[in-house]
C-alpha cells in the first residue's frame, strides 16, 4: 500500500525513489513487524487470558505441568504483522505476494479453530488429526492449482546440478502437498518447549528470504544458477516480516515462556515456508535449511511404526526434543542446542549456492 501511495511521487519528491528497491522495503517492513509484535504482544496476552490458557498433555514430561494455563495462541500477532506488513510493503500487483499471504491465512484458519477448540473444551484434543490432514491438504490443492494455472513450472530441480531437473506434471499436485503438508506440520510438532521452535522459523525465514531475492534477480539467479521467477522478490518482504515478528515474539516465548504460539502460528508460518520453498523451486533444500523440523517429525514417525511393529520404542518419549528432557537435559539447553543446530544448517544451505 504504501508503495502505490509513495513510490509514484519518486518524480516530484526524489527520496520516495528508495521505494524502488525490495531490500528497502524489506527493511522497513522488518522494523514495522518487529516494532508490531513487541508492543502488540503484551495486549493480547492480558486480553488472551480472560479465555484461558494452554492445556497440557497428562502423558508429557512431568516438569511441563507447570505450564498448564499460560496463555496460548500467540502466533495471532506474528500472523497480524506479516499480513499488514505484506499489505503496506509489498507490491499489491504481484501474484506471488497474494498466494504466499493465502497460504499463510488459510493454515492460520486452520490453527486457530484447532487453538479455540482446546481452550475452550480446555483439553488437548482439538481438531482430529484426520480433518487437520484433510484441510491442510485441501488448502494445499487448492494454491497448488493456482499455481498451475498461472503457468508456474511443474518440474523438480535439484541442488548441486545447474541442468538437472525432473518434470513431474500432474504429481506436481501430490509432491506440493506433502511439502506444504509435511513441513506445516514439522513445524507444529516442534513447537513442544519455549522458543524452541521460533528459533528455527527465522532461521528458515531469513535463508529462504535471500534465495527468494535472488532467484527474483535476473543476474543474481543466472550467475549462481538458481531458478530465475520473475517479481518472486516481493515474497523476499514477506519473509523479512517472520523474521521480525518471530524476533518479537520471542521477547515473550523465550523460557520461562509467558506465552506459546500455538497451532494457528506454528501451522501457517510452517505452511508458508513450504510453500516459499515450492515457489523458488528450493524444496529438496528445506530438508537442509529445515533440518531441525525434519528431525522432529522424522522421531515422532520412527517411535509410531517402530511401537507398531516391534511393540519398542526407540525415544523415551517423541518428539525428539521430549527424548533429551527426559535423559535430564534441561529445557534452556535443549532449545539453544537445537537453535544452534539451526542456524548451522541455514549457513549450510547458503554455502550450496556456490556448489552449482
Amino acid at each position: 500500500m504504501l508503495y502505490h501511495l509513495l513510490f509514484p511521487l519518486h518524480d516530484q519528491i526524489g527520496i520516495f525513489n528508495v521505494f524502488r528497491y525490495q531490500t528497502f522495503r524489506a527493511m522497513l517492513a522488518f522494523l514495522f513487524a518487529y516494532i508490531f509484535v513487541l508492543l502488540l504482544q503484551p495486549v493480547y496476552i492480558r486480553k488472551i487470558r480472560a479465555f484461558g490458557g494452554q492445556p497440557i498433555r497428562d502423558d508429557g514430561p512431568k516438569e511441563h505441568a507447570s505450564k498448564q494455563g499460560t496463555p496460548t495462541m500467540g502466533g495471532i500477532v506474528i500472523i497480524v504483522a506479516v499480513l499488514l506488513g505484506g499489505l503496506l510493503f509489498c507490491d499489491l500487483t504481484n501474484l506471488h505476494v497474494w498466494m504466499t499471504l493465502f497460504v499463510l491465512l488459510a493454515f492460520a484458519a486452520l490453527g486457530f479453530v484447532d487453538d479455540w477448540s482446546k481452550i475452550r473444551k480446555q483439553n488437548t484434543k482439538g481438531v482430529s488429526g484426520k480433518s487437520k490432514l484433510f484441510w491442510q491438504a485441501f488448502i494445499a490443492l487448492v494454491i497448488t492449482i493456482i499455481l498451475m494455472r498461472s503457468g508456474f513450472s511443474t518440474d523438480l530441480r535439484f541442488p548441486f546440478f545447474k541442468d538437472l531437473s525432473i518434470e513431474m506434471g500432474l504429481l506436481f499436485v501430490l509432491f506440493s502437498t506433502i511439502v506444504l503438508v509435511g513441513t506445516s506440520n514439522a513445524v507444529n510438532l516442534t513447537d513442544g518447549l519455549d522458543g524452541l521452535a521460533i528459533g528455527p522459523i527465522m532461521t528458515v525465514a531469513g535463508t529462504y528470504g535471500l534465495l527468494t531475492y535472488l532467484a527474483g534477480h535476473k543476474e543474481l539467479s543466472e550467475y549462481l544458477g538458481i531458478f530465475y521467477l520473475p517479481g518472486v522478490g516481493e515474497v523476499a518482504i514477506i519473509l523479512a516480516t517472520i523474521v521480525a515478528g518471530g524476533l518479537g515474539f520471542l521477547w515473550y516465548n523465550a523460557f520461562p515462556a509467558e506465552v506459546f504460539m500455538g497451532d494457528i502460528g506454528a501451522l501457517a508460518l510452517g505452511g508458508t515456508l513450504g510453500f516459499v520453498a515450492l515457489l523458488i523451486k528450493q524444496e529438496i533444500m528445506l530438508v537442509v535449511a529445515g533440518g531441525i523440523f525434519v528431525i522432529e517429525a522424522l522421531s515422532v514417525i520412527i517411535q509410531r511404526y517402530s511401537y507398531k511393529w516391534r511393540g519398542k520404542r526407540v525415544f523415551r518419549m517423541a518428539p525428539i526434543h521430549h527424548h533429551f528432557e527426559l535423559l535430564g537435559w534441561k529445557e534452556p539447553k535443549i532449545i539453544v542446542r537445537f537453535w544452534i543446530i539451526s542456524i548451522v544448517l541455514a549457513l549450510l544451505t547458503l554455502t550450496s549456492l556456490k556448489l552449482r
